[in-house]
């Protein structure tokens, strides 16, 4: 079957197209940096997201040591009631005094190494705490820069299909801000 007059004018025409585009040097130009762009952008995801997920554990190793911290000091009033107690045994004359306020000190001893356990707890939980803060300020930092990225991309694309320069220029900025705020998370 042969084609006919109009497909073949239209095959030609695609062709010519085809040909000017391969001459058109801004087109390869911002093709280029188009492709660049996005192997950037998807690196700048992947960061992104790495800083979330850092976030979200670090958070989560901070609440787990506030709770190790709590249980500690839940013990430490406990020992501290024990104490208490064996105390004012202690003071009541009888055969079991001397008894009572030995088992009063060693709980008294006991309430020092429980305290110095919590308060451990409590600087690894804001050590984690800190942690975090750092990984979700990166983390949203690097999500502005991805955007930028993406509207950079977007932008490129106009200059293919406007074919001018100003978007692609426009795009180039976008791409220095983006490169400028990724940089800067890890400042």
């Amino acid at each position: 079957m042969s084609d006919s007059p109009l497909e073949e004018m239209e095959a030609h025409e695609h062709a010519e197209h085809a040909e000017h585009a391969a001459e058109d040097p801004l087109i390869s130009q911002v093709t280029l940096t188009i492709a660049v762009m996005a192997v950037i952008a998807a690196i700048g995801g992947s960061l992104e997201t790495t800083e979330g997920d850092k976030t979200i554990v670090a958070k989560n190793e901070a609440v787990l040591e506030q709770n190790k911290a709590t249980d500690a000091w839940n013990e430490y009033e406990a020992k501290s009631l024990k104490k208490n107690l064996y105390t004012i045994a202690a003071d009541q004359p009888g055969p079991k005094a001397a008894g009572y306020a030995a088992v009063a000190a060693k709980n008294a001893v006991d309430q020092t190494a429980i305290q110095k356990q919590a308060a451990a707890f409590e600087k690894a939980r804001d050590a984690k705490s800190a942690e975090a803060e750092v990984h979700e300020r990166r983390h949203g930092r690097l999500t502005i820069a991805s955007t930028l990225l993406h509207m950079a991309i977007a932008i490129a694309t106009l200059a293919i299909i406007l074919r001018r320069r100003w978007p692609w220029f426009a795009a180039l900025a976008l791409t220095v801000g983006g490169l400028g705020l990724a940089a800067w998370a890890y400042l």
